[in-house]
């Protein structure tokens, strides 16, 4: 597929992230507009409330757009989704006929404050990247023991905490913990010492389930596509993991970028899973193309200074894709929800530079990298502002999601001082 073509000339960029083959959706407030719902389209926000009240957006016999989330859309299914895409690119091409009544509810993005692009009804995180899986379960249980006996049989997964779900540049606090002290055989009640990204996207789930589902219906169910920045204490995370696997290591913020990118946009992207050493179970069987060719990048700016780029991989490392994800969870038969986040496990590749958190990148801080600034990490350090990236690359087009930014707060003095 080639560039479609915009009234809004900055879409037509062969670099820029938002062309009208693109289309994602978020929130936006400016200070004259509270929160709403908009589509980002070249340099500009389509003010989807109110092409809904000026009768340009009309989908169903109700609103959609009188709330600042896309649950509603989402929760319409995905002829809905169809109906909407199709209507947006008729609006927003070139040589449409309703620029001029288009035009003035266009709001520069320059102008607008990002907010959550929907409620997060729950959040799960799986661990299903197998580079990152065996680079992590090298360095806790050696080589010979690297992956559990389940992993290539099902997505291992944890439910995480929807709350602290945040969007990009939303400042991090580092948290507290216990851990085990480093100088002292007991364990004490610290600031998180290694603190960590994760680099991940998130599929987010557009229809509600109510028992199993199968892959197809899991991928038809998914409205689209975040990138997802896990933050992870390290040292909370070894002590608390054994037997359960992680808690409040995780707890403390999910980061994801501000556009929803629509599983539509990123069909010309697709690509199958790896090979597999073992054939899946019926319920789980691959049975199309369902990883996208999307490139993604880490990069790490110290408080005031350039940013480094760390890594460099792509989402099509994965082992098992979101949809796969999506089915296994529901076997249970427990209810899936209209902005439920997946989280895709950490993304890296082969090579040492494809490595998406700090804990491969150091080797659990034993090869510390060098920054273009001169400095060395092992983990983060306050001031830190990490940065993930994505985009895929079509023909004289590119289909990008945001950056998912977020900068590195000092620990509180003392959480329970009165």
């Amino acid at each position: 597929m080639t560039l479609k073509t915009s009234w809004v000339e900055s879409a037509n960029a062969a670099d820029h992230p938002f062309p009208l083959n693109n289309l994602p959706y978020g929130v936006f407030s400016t200070d004259a507009l509270e929160p709403r719902c908009g589509v980002a389209i070249g340099d500009m926000i389509l003010d989807m409330s109110r092409a809904e009240e000026e009768g340009l957006v009309q989908l169903t016999e109700h609103p959609l757009f009188d709330v600042p989330f896309w649950n509603e859309v989402m929760e319409e299914g995905p002829a809905v989704w169809a109906a909407l895409r199709e209507r947006l690119t008729a609006l927003l091409a070139e040589g449409a006929e309703a620029r001029d009544r288009v035009e003035p509810l266009l709001v520069p993005m320059a102008e607008a404050e990002l907010h959550l692009p929907c409620v997060v009804s729950e959040f799960t995180d799986f661990y299903a990247g197998r580079h990152h899986a065996t680079n992590v379960g090298t360095m806790f249980r050696g080589a010979e023991n690297a992956l559990p006996p389940n992993w290539l049989h099902i997505p291992i997964g944890y439910n995480g905490r929807a709350s602290s779900v945040v969007v990009s540049g939303t400042d991090i606090r580092r948290p507290w913990g216990q851990l085990k002290s480093p100088d002292h055989d007991k364990p004490a009640f610290l600031p998180c010492r290694r603190f960590d990204l994760e680099l991940e996207m998130g599929a987010i789930v557009g229809t509600q389930s109510d028992g199993p589902i199968t892959v197809d219906e899991a991928d038809a169910h998914i409205f689209g596509y975040v990138l997802l920045n896990d933050w992870s204490a390290r040292d909370i995370q070894a002590w608390e993991y054994q037997p359960l696997g992680p808690f409040q290591a995780k707890a403390t913020a999910t980061s994801i970028s501000p556009w929803i990118v629509t599983k539509a946009a990123l069909e010309p992207f697709r690509v199958s899973t790896p090979e597999r050493e073992f054939e899946l179970l019926d319920h789980l069987k691959d049975t199309g193309p369902m990883l996208y060719d999307i490139d993604l990048s880490v990069t790490l700016a110290p408080e005031g200074k350039a940013a480094t780029v760390i890594a460099r991989t792509n989402y099509r490392e994965m082992y098992y894709s979101s949809a796969q994800q999506l089915a296994h969870h529901s076997t249970s038969g427990c209810p899936m929800n209209a902005g439920d986040l997946l989280g895709s496990g950490t993304i890296s590749g082969a090579e040492k530079h494809e490595r998406g958190s700090l804990l491969e990148l150091s080797w659990g801080g034993k090869e510390p990298i060098t920054l273009e600034t001169g400095e060395t990490r092992t983990f983060l350090e306050d001031g830190d502002t990490l940065g993930l990236h994505g985009a895929a690359q079509g023909d004289g087009y590119s289909i990008g999601f945001g950056d998912c930014l977020g900068k590195v707060l000092p620990a509180l003095n003392d959480p329970y001082a009165r």
